[in-house]
């Protein structure tokens, strides 16, 4: 049974329209984010393109204690209700620690897992239980079929509405690869796959106390999970990624969205019945 995911006005799997998830790595600060949401609603509006704007208020999960994390989730929350409320937009963010649910399910239309945390039976149990929908990101070392087990664990606190990342798997140190069968494998559990461009090119902690990433392959590779049948892509834009206060080596600088996105769309419609 493929699920169809509604949130909102949207809606996500077989036989829907390409979804994008995209935004910055992390909310840098209140103008800059607003800046590439607007960028985005206006591009995928024009290419009737639905959208899920994701920003992190915390990056709990950096290479060295000295890395930029963002603002926090109080700041973090205000920026992403306010941009959510001034541009009519759905809101996507991560949550790392059990005692972040309450107060992110209040302004978050979709919650994501982070792939480190995919195994952690307990918070896995905290986050559906708010009956959010949910965007869980299949950790680099799990295989596609593992992800049947995390899925369990959501569905048993009753909560359906249930997204699945693809987001590359550990290939040696520092490097990741995909595995374009995932897609397919992790669809016939029974819920949308989305397939992570941009975080399944970076090279985890390749720069020593941060990640490297090579984005010049990241459209490829979205190409190529479309082609394969993901029901969405997401993507970390940023207006200038080299000087990106996250993940900028593996980001997509903004602008590049316009040519690849018609592109990607051309490619669903060429494999759609």
């Amino acid at each position: 049974m493929n699920h169809i995911v509604n949130i909102g006005h949207l809606s996500i799997g077989k036989g829907q329209p390409l979804l994008l998830i995209a935004g910055p790595c992390v909310i840098e600060d209140y103008e800059t984010t607003h800046a590439i949401a607007v960028y985005l609603k206006e591009l995928t509006l024009k290419l009737d393109i639905p959208l899920i704007f994701k920003a992190s208020y915390d990056k709990a999960n950096r290479t060295s204690i000295n890395s930029f994390r963002g603002p926090g989730i109080k700041n973090g929350l205000e920026i992403l209700e306010r941009i959510k409320s001034e541009l009519n937009l759905v809101i996507i963010s991560d949550v790392h620690r059990v005692a972040e649910i309450a107060a992110a399910a209040r302004v978050l239309d979709v919650i994501q897992i982070p792939a480190f945390l995919c195994r952690q039976t307990d918070f896995i149990l905290e986050v559906a239980g708010t009956g959010k929908p949910l965007n869980i990101k299949k950790g680099q070392f799990l295989a596609p079929w593992d992800i049947a087990n995390v899925v369990e664990k959501a569905t048993s606190t009753g909560n359906n509405r249930i997204l699945i990342t693809e987001r590359g798997t550990m290939f040696g140190y520092n490097n990741l690869v995909v595995d374009f069968r995932s897609i397919k494998i992790m669809q016939d559990i029974g819920w949308p796959v989305i397939f992570d461009a941009t975080h399944s090119i970076q090279l985890p902690g390749g720069a020593g106390t941060r990640s490297g990433g090579q984005r010049e392959f990241a459209p490829i590779l979205a190409g190529a999970a479309v082609a394969a049948g993901a029901d969405g892509i997401f993507m970390e834009v940023h207006p200038n990624p080299d000087k990106a206060l996250c993940d900028g080596p593996n980001s997509l600088k903004l602008e590049a969205l316009d040519e690849l996105l018609p592109r990607l769309k051309a490619i669903r419609k060429a494999i759609s019945p």
